[in-house]
């Protein structure tokens, strides 16, 4: 069983992108580095601003997607 973690990024325009991953410090600096492109690449810096561990990544998943559809993720 793989541990992983959803985050919670503030952008520098304001907005919020939610995510999940395996390693958070990792998937951060990729988001401030924009090496895999996508939403906050034109939204640098991004700050970290809430995350949460879970004992599978299934588990993180499955709350990301809970948030996204309480329409908290990528908001403007």
């Amino acid at each position: 069983m793989k541990t992983g973690g959803v985050y919670i990024l503030e952008c520098s325009d304001k907005s919020y992108y939610v995510g999940s991953t395996s390693n958070l410090e990792q998937r951060m600096a990729q988001h401030n580095s924009a090496i895999f492109g996508g939403y906050t690449t034109s939204r640098r810096p991004v700050k970290l601003i809430w995350s949460q561990e879970f004992c599978d990544m299934q588990y993180a998943i499955e709350a990301e997607r809970k948030i996204k559809n309480k329409k908290i993720g990528y908001l403007k």
